[in-house]
């Protein structure tokens, strides 16, 4: 069936943003006074989890969660430069672009970080939805939020191709019913990857476009 749709995630998957992430978490928890052990090594390995998840995984009470997220907003753009996109994510955008495809985000950044984001990297005119955390809808690896997305597109989940680079996003599409695609260069080891059974496996993110136009054969 012919894909129509490309869903991406964000954080290692169009941007490289490991050491951004890392240092507006350690920063927003040195102001907020929390006590926390965090190897940055180990931390990056979790990138693309909810931080309550992570939180509770290194043992980090934060006692007020949406204070520290607040924090945490405020903060990002302090240290958004040492982020960048990786290589020939604005060019497969534009391809994609200029054959149809719709293509959407789906990232656990809150709907406003995830659209500055797009316009601090000039990419939000390739975008035709954005679906950031929304209260009461729940994250990755769920499907709810693919799914909604396709409902906005009106097209079929079968014909989206969800593109990330964690298990989560794997499981997101597998469980919304799209096909699934991972890209190698992002926060998961690929042998992690490779025991999800994603549809494609990637190096590079202009593999996207051999991929789509075969759909169509």
């Amino acid at each position: 069936m012919a894909i129509k749709h490309v869903c991406f995630d964000l954080d290692g998957t169009l941007v490289r943003s490991a050491k951004t992430i890392y240092k507006t978490t350690t920063e927003t928890l040195n102001q907020l006074g929390i006590n926390y052990t965090l190897p940055e090594d180990k931390f990056n390995q979790m990138i693309g989890q909810h931080f309550k998840d992570i939180f509770e995984y290194f043992s980090i009470n934060v006692p007020d969660f949406e204070y520290y997220i607040k924090t945490y907003k405020k903060n990002y753009f302090l240290f958004v430069d040492y982020s960048d996109l990786y290589e020939g994510i604005r060019e497969t955008l534009e391809i994609l672009k200029s054959n149809s495809i719709k293509i959407s985000l789906l990232t656990t950044k809150a709907q406003d970080q995830a659209e500055k984001i797009l316009t601090h990297f000039n990419l939000d005119d390739f975008f035709d939805v954005t679906m950031g955390r929304r209260d009461g809808i729940p994250h990755k690896p769920a499907p709810e939020p693919l799914i909604l997305i396709c409902e906005e597109l009106k097209i079929p989940v079968s014909e989206t191709l969800m593109v990330g680079d964690t298990e989560l996003d794997i499981l997101c599409g597998k469980n919304a019913g799209s096909k699934t695609c991972v890209v190698t260069y992002g926060y998961r080891d690929i042998d992690i990857l490779k025991s999800y059974n994603p549809d494609y496996l990637i190096n590079s993110i202009d593999e996207l476009v051999s991929i789509i136009n075969d759909s169509s054969e």
